[in-house]
């Protein structure tokens, strides 16, 4: 089943899937810039949609620019809510030691959608009892 997403990008800066069966749409820069190491920066991508209620765009970072160059998307996965209108815009992070060269055009994100439930919060004395109760990160014993 195809989702219907309204766009408006720039000439040339609509989002792809690369191949057949890709999950995500490449995003791409619509500024070249520079990424000092260790620093983030808001780059844009000249895209803004409009998805149906119900849906969530999430940006994720790509992995071949994490791998070889350490560069990251900061909150990932970055979220655009369907009401959103605005440029979908990508915090990249330079975790590496080097800077990072963005040219205009590079891929440098993937736009997924999903599916989304909305929750009914029911107020409540205490919660049920679980195999895991309240123990937090590294409660398992298991690196």
């Amino acid at each position: 089943m195809d989702l219907e997403v309204l766009i408006i990008a720039q000439d040339g800066f609509e989002p792809i899937y690369a191949k057949p069966g890709d999950a995500g749409c490449d995003l791409r820069s619509t500024h070249q810039l520079v990424i000092s190491a260790g620093e983030r920066m808001l780059v844009p991508t000249g895209v803004k949609i409009a998805m149906p209620d119900g849906y969530v765009g999430l940006v994720h970072p790509r992995s071949g620019l994490a791998a070889k160059h350490g560069i990251t998307v900061l909150n990932s996965p970055g979220t655009v809510d369907a009401g959103y209108r605005g440029e979908v815009m990508v915090t990249l992070l330079n975790t590496s030691s080097e800077d990072f060269a963005i040219e205009i055009g590079d891929r440098i994100a993937q736009l997924l959608f999903q599916k989304v439930e909305r929750a009914r919060f029911v107020a409540v004395g205490e919660l049920p009892e679980s195999s895991r109760g309240e123990s937090g990160f590294g409660s398992s014993g298991r690196s």
